[in-house]
């Protein structure tokens, strides 16, 4: 039998191409562990349990935005799974469930561990494994070391920045006050104590009377104000989390005590805090963020917000839209998501931490001002807070946005 030459040719040249097509299609295509062509595995870490358990409804929402990604088809056609334990707010077992997500679950990166002890015992570990450590619920600066640390990146406000711009903040408006501070004893106090040092400068021992340290194992931190309060200072800082927030705030009501109170950010929540401590003893308190408050009504018909209370309603119906925490868990999903889509094909580690040190973003969820900027001698995404003053009812923006820089 004559073969035709151009028939084979032509079925030469084809198989030819559609080789060379699959080549390019899997040379495209770059993988690291826990990702497939079909999903993508994140491990994460919560206080579910224990002192700090008010931060759960960020993982709680964090999960529920993931479905509601995996039933719109997933990340370039691959569908989130997210594997979230409870380290009960104790570094041993964050660093035993961390261990648990790298070396058993193999998943592809840790995505917003909560807690400045539990996120530094596991630093060093996830470090040496080359596994990406992102958006990290702590301010530490700590996190905003790429010479030492590369593969961990915080997301909070760092604590020395928030420090920095309350001391600007007092110094403006009330530059002959003393101060006294209510600290967590572990790194994230002391950022902020260093903070505070930092921006009042040569003032600072004149200005700040007194700086108490509380344990996260305390059952109150009511010795320790009633210790600030006999400082004689005019303005109460108080740099603790909700539930120690709270106790501070309702003691200094009971005590009758009327300082000028500023309040942590990662605290400024209307339910979480205020609703715990009491209304009443909650007026006038000034604290500084970057999220849009669900119930101040400026934002009833806001896109971004009222995208927000769909996905709640739909995915989350059990949980507080009122709740900064649940504000704070669906802005961050969302720029992971974000971040996730922009590596395409290329899930490779190193490529999610080129994506995560070139953000130049906004989140609809933030206040209109407040840019996500990174670069890879810049760990530290955001720099920029909002000054607002508890009205009894939410907490309600005054001035402009300032920046710690």
């Amino acid at each position: 039998m004559r073969l035709d030459m151009r028939s084979v040719c032509v079925v030469l040249l084809s198989g030819l191409f559609a080789t060379l097509a699959n080549g390019v299609a899997m040379a495209q295509k770059k993988y690291d562990a826990g990702v497939t062509d079909t999903s993508i595995k994140i491990g994460n870490i919560m206080p579910y349990s224990g002192p700090a358990s008010a931060y759960a409804a960020i993982g709680k929402t964090e999960a529920a935005y993931f479905k509601m990604i995996n039933d719109q088809g997933g990340i370039n056609g691959r569908k989130i799974e997210f594997v979230t334990y409870d380290d009960g707010f104790s570094p041993p077992k964050t660093v035993e469930q961390v261990r648990k997500l790298i070396e058993s679950d193999e998943v592809f990166a840790l995505f917003n561990v909560v807690g400045t002890a539990g996120n530094a015992a596991i630093q060093k570990y996830v470090n040496s494994k080359n596994v990406p450590h992102l958006f990290i619920s702590s301010g530490g600066a700590r996190f905003d070391d790429p010479e030492h640390s590369p593969w961990s990146m915080a997301w909070w406000p760092g604590y020395i920045s928030e420090a920095t711009i309350y001391a600007k903040y007092i110094q403006q408006n009330y530059p002959t006050k003393t101060v006294g501070i209510l600290y967590q004893n572990d790194d994230s106090g002391k950022d902020y104590v260093v903070g505070f040092h930092q921006a009042f400068g040569a003032e600072a021992d004149k200005k700040i009377v007194v700086a108490l340290p509380y344990e996260v194992t305390t059952p109150s931190v009511d010795s320790q104000v009633v210790q600030i309060k006999s400082a004689n200072v005019d303005i109460f800082v108080n740099l603790s989390t909700p539930k120690f927030a709270a106790q501070a705030i309702k003691k200094i009501g009971e005590l009758g005590w009327k300082p000028i109170q500023v309040l942590g950010n990662a605290s400024a929540s209307t339910q979480t805090t205020m609703a715990a401590a009491g209304i009443d003893a909650s007026q006038g308190i000034i604290s500084a963020v970057y999220l849009k408050d669900p119930a101040d009504p400026r934002w009833a018909n806001d896109e971004g917000i009222r995208q927000f209370r769909a996905f709640m309603t739909k995915y989350y119906p059990d949980g507080d839209q009122e709740n900064g925490t649940t504000v704070f868990g669906y802005g961050a999903a969302k720029a992971f998501t974000e971040v996730l889509r922009k590596c395409g094909d290329d899930l490779t580690r190193a490529n999610l931490m080129k994506q995560m040190t070139s953000l130049d973003m906004e989140i609809d969820v933030y206040l209109p001002g407040i840019k996500i900027r990174t670069s890879k001698t810049d760990y530290s995404p955001i720099d920029q807070l909002q000054p607002v003053k508890f009205n009894g009812q939410r907490f309600e923006p005054f001035g402009d946005v300032i920046g710690s820089k």
